[in-house]
């Protein structure tokens, strides 16, 4: 076996296994009855309708993995603007700017955070861009924020 198979099969195995490990961490604390509705519900027509509660659970709810970190560690997503905006096929969707809260503030493993934040919200079609708040960079000592702006992959705005 090469060295890229092998590499390739232990990221694999490791990805299974943090997304089991994920799934359990989450089973304990979410309510499926919730999380059916949540997930039953249009993102658009929600920011239409002002946002509110169900917006933020809505979001949630289509995260994958990185929604275990951010329940596990006492974190959420807040949404600091919302914009419904027509493709050229029609079609509506939404500009999202999102910011975090509680423990996930300031935390060492934000790069990952944000950008899962935003790959999971991107794979879902009532989603077009996924941008942060600028302001969440304050919270950030001067090299950790210079280092989020330049490789989080993320946009601030």
């Amino acid at each position: 076996m090469a060295d890229d198979d092998l590499t390739d099969s232990y990221a694999q195995e490791v990805a299974a296994s943090m997304s089991a490990e994920a799934e359990a961490r989450l089973a304990e604390v979410v309510n499926p009855d919730d999380e059916a509705r949540f997930a039953s519900l249009s993102l658009v027509e929600l920011v239409l309708a002002g946002g509110g509660p169900d917006l933020v659970g809505a979001i949630m709810v289509r995260l994958g993995d990185v929604r275990a970190a951010l329940v596990g560690h006492g974190g959420a997503v807040i949404v600091d603007y919302g914009k419904v905006i027509t493709q050229q096929n029609g079609s509506q969707s939404l500009e999202l700017q999102l910011n975090l809260d509680g423990a996930c503030v300031a935390c060492g493993g934000a790069p990952g955070t944000l950008q899962g934040i935003q790959n999971d919200l991107l794979m879902d079609k009532e989603v077009s861009a996924v941008t942060f708040s600028a302001t969440m960079l304050d919270y950030f000592d001067d090299l950790t924020a210079e280092f989020l702006q330049l490789h989080a992959n993320v946009t601030f705005v």
